[in-house]
C-alpha cells in the first residue's frame, strides 16, 4: 500500500518532533551535569590535540580570575551580557540593518557552540544553538557561564583557557593579570590562530586599547555585577 504525500508529510513532521524533543532532553541533561562539573575537554579541543599533538590547558575557577581580565572579555564580545537573557536583540538588529555583516553572537551561544556543538556557520548549527541557548541561561548563572567560557576559549593555537592563556603569554596566574594584558587577550579571541597577544599589529593594539577603555566603563557603570560581586 502507497503513501499519500500527506501521510509521508505526517511522518515527516513526527519524525522532526521525535528528534526535537529527544535534542531539547539531552540539552537539559548536559546542561545540568556542567553545572556542577568542570569541562575536562571539548569536541575541539580534542580535534586540535590530534591535529597539534598537545594543547594547554588548565581549569581554573571564577574566583582565581583577575576581574579586569572578566571586564575585558565582556567589553570585547558582549556588552550586554548581564542585561540579556541569551540573544542580544539590540546587536542582531544592527547586524540586521547592516546587511548581515558585523557578528551579533554572545557569550552564552559561544559557550553552547564551543561545549556542546562544533565550529562553522551552518543554518543547521544555528538552529540548535538558538535552542540550547535559553536552556543555558535558564540553569546556569551568568557567572557560571563566563567561567566555562574563559576557560574553553582559544587564545592562541593550541592554548586553551585563561589560565593556560596567562602562562603561555605573560608567564604569569590569570589572578595577577593587568590591565593590558587582560585587554590584549581579549582581543586575540575573534581570531586566535592568526593574532597574538605578545606581538601584536597595529590594528590589535588599537582594538585592545578599545577594549581596556570598554572595561573601564563596564567597571564603571557596574555593568559586570552579574559575574563580578
Amino acid at each position: 500500500m502507497g503513501f499519500s504525500f500527506f501521510g509521508i508529510l505526517r511522518i515527516l513532521m513526527s519524525l522532526v518532533r521525535f528528534l526535537l524533543i529527544g535534542f531539547l532532553s539531552l540539552s537539559i541533561l548536559a546542561v545540568v551535569f556542567y553545572n556542577f562539573k568542570n569541562p575536562e575537554t571539548t569536541r575541539y579541543m580534542t580535534s586540535e590535540k590530534y591535529r597539534l599533538g598537545k594543547i594547554k590547558y588548565e581549569w581554573v575557577d571564577i574566583g582565581e580570575i583577575e576581574p579586569v581580565m572578566i571586564r575585558s572579555v565582556i567589553a570585547a564580545e558582549d556588552a550586554n551580557f548581564c542585561l540579556h537573557w541569551g540573544f542580544d536583540l539590540q546587536a542582531i538588529r544592527l547586524v540586521w540593518r547592516n546587511g548581515g555583516s558585523g557578528g551579533a553572537s554572545t557569550l552564552t551561544q559561544q559557550v553552547v557552540k564551543n561545549l556542546f556543538l562544533w565550529h562553522g556557520r551552518n543554518w543547521f548549527r544555528k538552529g540548535l544553538e538558538a535552542v540550547a541557548t535559553p536552556i543555558v541561561e535558564l540553569i546556569w548563572t551568568k557567572r557560571r557561564i563566563l567561567e566555562i567560557y574563559l576557560n574553553i576559549a582559544e587564545f592562541d593555537e593550541g592554548v586553551f583557557g585563561i589560565q593556560a592563556a596567562a602562562r603561555h603569554y605573560y608567564g604569569a596566574n590569570s589572578k595577577s593579570l593587568s590591565s593590558k594584558q587582560a585587554a590584549a587577550l581579549a582581543a586575540v579571541l575573534p581570531d586566535p590562530k592568526f593574532r597574538s597577544a605578545i606581538n601584536p599589529s597595529s590594528q590589535l593594539m588599537k582594538r585592545a586599547s578599545s577594549i581596556r577603555d570598554g572595561a573601564e566603563t563596564i567597571r564603571k557603570d557596574r555593568h559586570d555585577r552579574c559575574v563580578v560581586f
